[in-house]
């Protein structure tokens, strides 16, 4: 009999019988099942059960957190219910059926833009610095803008351009690449495809709203002579390379299906890449266009209409989808249009606070998520960028993918735009966006304009908070931060070492870097102290050290966790970063081996904090005691605060 013989058959019988898994697996810690029916699943039982230390639902998993003993009780497990185990990437496939089609959407979405929102938060703040230095004029430089007033920031301007355009304007670019990652496809082809989007050789994006049709038939077209297709380019918009790189990917996943291996090298790529780069300048981006040319017919008409106070609150709820699309591009023209016949225009204020409005939405998000360093270095930067006028890190980053932040700046900006068109409020000229837009604000039109602009700041700040608590558009968010354990942290398993001192054993940092209480932990099961007792370290450095005499018991091949027993006997486990796993070992080099005896200060493993957080993983750093039975961790000191790799962290004392 096994040592969970009769437990497994408990949790078998609880989580509803063997017909009700789908799949099942483990990782150091936990079992993780993909059941038929959750409902089925007793919870409270399940949790009685004396090896069981707590359940969570992880996006489509169950489960059940064992701690260390989690391999034994697997093997009995399966014994007792004849379930053949499954690797974790069938586990986390199968656990995909168990979410709704908007859930599977928005999850893909998230891996999709996830990859290039560094680069989206760089060129917010470099498109919005630019702003204030070229679209604001400044009472104090006789009018002029900062660059009209000196050649050394206008140098500085035009030299910020590069990456702001190769940012911005080739995004497709970076979608289609990650799309092809995302897909499992070549990504070389993705970045062909994407390049392909925006060529020199096709009429930029920027400049089709100006160019006449009569121009683009007889200059910016390829002429097959039955027929003509358009040359126009797709710079900085979403949707068509979104598209574009999915048709590449499932055109790519045909063929090597049905291609033999010995020629597929030749033909898989010609054969996805050329029929998908038709399809994005024949289809997508025609319908794009037409789109774009019915938006600004209806604009035109709402902003003069009789029911211009209702234009202006759909204008203003759907700018932000607009900015998703890339459609906001066609705007320019009716501004242009606008200020040519009428010496200003009323769209542009909207504009700036649909900008303000969902900067206002992240910004909340933000303070909500404040302690998350991982979400704190995507929402603060985001809302900057949103406040000075470029609100795509805002959107892809945070508002989009968890939605209800999306929505409360949709509904902000609409009661701010409603306001804006009653009141009248006109621009002088196309200039900044976000917070200075007030300073494009015909002077009479100032003070309403600072009305509306409270209310885009405060309405969807509220909502933010509100839907947040009562639980309204929040369930991706909730699905997407559970995701963050999804790919489960592999801790180790510690072999059984019997206590043999009664001496406190003292435990050095293992790390230099900042030191946090575990309740602040990112993954909450660390975080409750399931596990252990213990600290977080937020290292500056990227070099683990031993804590103690001892030997490692444990070390995995991913080199992302060791687990060492001290010579007293104490069970400790590091566990480098957040989901570390999902690198496969990938920036983490081993200095040891398991079964060596180290001492304190050997250094153990050097990781590449930089690549952990290119993969949008957090690099904290969990130091905790496995045998709570046997040592509880005697913690002294206030914290946060800064450590020394080798200084004093914390007591082990026997109980």
């Amino acid at each position: 009999m096994g040592k969970f013989e009769q437990e497994a058959k408990d949790l078998l019988q609880a989580i509803g019988g063997k017909e009700n898994v789908t799949a099942v697996t483990h990782c150091a810690t936990r079992m993780r099942f993909v059941l038929g029916d959750e409902k089925k699943a007793n919870v409270k039982v399940i949790e009685s059960i004396p090896a069981v230390k707590g359940t969570f639902t992880n996006a489509g998993q169950f489960q059940v957190i064992i701690g260390n003993d989690v391999p034994i009780f697997y093997n009995d497990f399966t014994v007792v219910s004849g379930i053949e185990g499954v690797s974790k990437e069938a586990a986390k496939s199968a656990a995909k059926s168990n979410q709704n089609v908007f859930q599977r959407v928005m999850t893909t979405l998230a891996e999709i833009f996830t990859p290039i929102i560094p680069a989206l938060i760089v060129g917010g703040l470099i498109l919005g610095f630019r702003n204030v230095l070229e679209g604001v004029h400044w009472s104090m430089l006789d009018g002029k803008t900062i660059t009209e007033s000196s050649q050394f920031w206008a140098g500085v301007n035009h030299f910020l351009w590069l990456p702001g355009e190769a940012i911005f304007q080739f995004l497709p670019v970076g979608i289609t690449w990650s799309v092809s990652r995302k897909m499992g496809t070549s990504q070389i082809l993705g970045i062909v495809l994407g390049i392909c989007l925006v060529s020199p050789q096709l009429l930029n994006a920027y400049a089709v709203a100006s160019t006449p049709a009569s121009e683009i038939a007889a200059n910016w077209v390829w002429n097959f002579g039955y027929f003509t297709v358009n040359r126009i380019g797709y710079q900085a918009q979403v949707i068509p390379a979104l598209l574009a790189g999915l048709s590449l990917s499932y055109l790519e996943i045909f063929w090597r299906k049905h291609i033999p291996e010995v020629i597929s090298m030749i033909f898989v790529p010609f054969l996805s890449l050329i029929p998908a780069l038709i399809l994005a300048h024949t289809v997508l981006g025609p319908i794009g266009w037409t789109i774009g040319q019915g938006l600004s017919t209806v604009v035109l008409a709402g902003l003069t209409g009789p029911v211009k106070w209702l234009f202006g609150a759909i204008f203003g709820a759907l700018y932000a989808p607009f900015v998703i699309t890339g459609l906001h591009h066609m705007t320019n023209a009716i501004d242009t249009q606008l200020i040519a016949d009428a010496g200003g225009t009323a769209l542009w204020p909207m504009i700036a606070l649909s900008n303000v409005a969902q900067g206002s939405a992240v910004f909340a998000y933000y303070f909500m998520h404040r302690h998350d360093e991982r979400e704190a270095q995507i929402s603060l930067p985001a809302t900057i960028s949103a406040y000075l006028g470029v609100t795509e890190p805002a959107l892809f980053g945070v508002n989009v993918k968890y939605i209800y932040p999306f929505v409360a700046g949709m509904i902000g900006s609409a009661l701010a735009g409603m306001l804006s068109v009653t009141f009248n409020v006109t621009a002088a000229s196309i200039g900044i966006g976000g917070l200075p837009g007030i300073l494009s604000i015909q002077p009479q039109y100032m003070l309403p304009f600072a009305g509306t602009m409270l209310v885009a700041i405060v309405v969807p700040m509220f909502l933010t908070f509100f839907f947040r608590k009562v639980g309204l558009f929040t369930k991706t968010e909730d699905d997407t931060a559970l995701q963050a354990e999804f790919v489960a942290q592999e801790e180790a398993e510690f072999v059984t070492h019997e206590p043999v001192t009664l001496v406190p054993v003292e435990i050095v940092s293992p790390l230099a870097g900042q030191v946090k209480e575990l309740s602040q932990a990112t993954d909450p099961v660390f975080a409750s102290g399931v596990m252990g007792q213990g600290l977080v370290i937020e290292p500056s450095q990227g070099e683990l050290t031993s804590p103690v005499n001892g030997t490692v018991t444990v070390l995995f091949p991913t080199k992302h966790a060791i687990g060492i027993v001290s010579d007293e006997g104490v069970e400790l486990l590091i566990h480098i970063g957040m989901d570390t796993v999902s690198l496969d070992g990938k920036g983490f080099e081993s200095l040891v081996a398991q079964g060596d005896h180290v001492t304190v200060g050997q250094k153990l493993i050097r990781f590449d904090m930089d690549a952990i957080k290119a993969a949008g993983l957090v690099t904290e750093t969990p130091v905790i005691i496995t045998n709570q039975d046997a040592y509880t961790a005697t913690i002294t000191g206030t914290y946060p605060t800064m450590i020394q790799a080798g200084q004093p962290l914390m007591l082990a004392t026997r109980i």
